[in-house]
This record gives C-alpha cells, structure tokens and sequence, in this order.
C-alpha cells in the first residue's frame, strides 16, 4: 500500500472522492475503490478505506443529523446487515482478482445507470415499490458495501425514485452507510485486513479526508453538481473496464 507516487496519488483522490460523497455528493464516493484499486492491491485498498469511511461518517451524520426519512431507515437497515454478512463469506472465498472484476462491474453498471437517469430516462423503479423490494436492495447495497465499498447502486435505485428532499435523501443516505461500516469493521477483523500497514495507511490519509468531508458539508448546498456527476460517472465507467480487464487478466 502507498509504495508509490502513483499509488499515493491514486489514494488521495480515492479519499477527496469519499469525503465530498459523505458531504452530500451522493454517489461520488462509489469512484474512491476503483481510482484506490487502480495503483494498489483492491483488497487492502478496501482495508485502508474502512477507517476514513467510518470517521467521515461522523461528520456527516452530525451535519445532516436533523433530516432523515424513517421509511428508508427501517428499509434498508435489515437489509444491509444481511448483505454485509453474505459480502464477508465471499470475500473470504475468493482471489484479489475477483475482487477487481467484482469493483470494476459494480462500478460500470453504476456508472451507466446514473447516466442513463441524468439524460432524463427517468428511475428504473416507481416511488411506491414495496418495502420487501427494498429490503432486497438493501442486501445487494450491504454486499457490495462489504466487497468494495460500492453499496451505493443498489441503495440509490430503490431510494431515489422516492423524491426525497434534498437535505432528507442526504441525511437518510448517510445515517444508513454510518450503520454499514461500523458493522463491516468485525468482518474487515475477521479476515485479518486490519494490520499495522493498512492502519498507518488510514492515518496518513485521515486528515485529507476529513477537510474533503467538510468541504462536501459545505459545497452540496451551494453548487449544483449535475454537470460535475456526469463527469464522475462517465469517468467511473472508464475506471471499472480497466480494472474488469486487470481482473480477468486480459491483455
């Protein structure tokens, strides 16, 4: 980890990314993996982020604390405990390659599933699907959480077509990832990913990560980040057939 200019570069990026979507960019934050993956072993990667994800976690939901929608709390909560504890039994099953496809798939069908919705397509579910489907997205979010921090696909087709306020969706979003990475450290613990390295790693990038939180507090409510999101998943897309490639081995 962080053995190169590059992979240091790569980190830091990863970490701006996540604190601008903790912030309220949501969906930014799935770019962080892929981009740490692009110069540095995925499964550490994944490691390194764990720390920074739960304390940016903090200063989000303390800055959203006031706006929160019960319906998708009691949704998606369940949900994503299942999801997480199916995520860890595959991880611990599989090799770091598969583990790179599985980030770069997550991260195309993402990508090109925020992009067809900014062209004005429109949600791929109606805003009264039932709470059972719900809880189904909630599992997949929780496992691709646990597999590649890459929950928010799934969490986001089954939240977003509900029209939340803006404040509501941002404060609902981070209350329900708070609760999933604090439940992922005992499976990160399990499969031994928690060395001394990855620690130091996580420390190096907490202070960057933490000003990019803030910074995300702050710009969410001022700017509007339609042109930048189609930017970020169009950027997404690129990454995830890079890393779908380096997965299969190909070239």
């Amino acid at each position: 980890m962080l053995s190169s200019a590059p992979a240091v570069a790569c980190a830091i990026l990863a970490v701006i990314l996540s604190g601008l979507s903790k912030g309220g960019f949501a969906g930014v934050g799935a770019l962080a993996m892929p981009i740490m993956a692009l110069a540095n072993p995925p499964v550490e990667s994944a490691a390194v982020l764990l720390p920074i994800l739960v304390v940016q976690d903090v200063v989000s939901v303390w800055s959203f604390r006031k706006n929160w929608d019960r319906t998708v709390l009691l949704v998606m909560l369940p949900g994503m405990m299942i999801g997480v504890v199916l995520g860890y039994l595959f991880a611990a099953r599989v090799s770091e390659r598969a583990v790179l496809a599985m980030v770069g798939g997550l991260s195309v069908l993402f990508g090109l599933q925020r992009l067809w919705h900014e062209r004005g397509q429109g949600a791929v579910l109606p805003s009264n699907s039932p709470r059972w489907l719900g809880v189904l997205f909630g599992i997949g979010s929780g496992f691709g959480s646990q597999v590649a921090h890459a929950g928010a696909p799934p969490f986001q087709m089954w939240v977003l077509p509900r029209r939340l306020p803006r404040d509501a969706l941002v404060g609902s979003t981070a209350i329900c990832f708070a609760f999933m990475n604090w439940i992922k450290v005992p499976a990160y613990v399990a499969l031994g990913q928690f060395s001394r390295a990855n620690v130091l790693a996580s420390a190096m990038l907490m202070p960057v990560a933490l000003g990019a939180t803030c910074a995300g507090v702050v710009l969410v409510r001022r700017v509007d980040p339609a042109r930048f999101y189609t930017i970020i998943y169009a950027l997404m897309i690129a990454i995830g057939i890079k890393l779908v490639l380096d997965g299969v081995g190909w070239p």
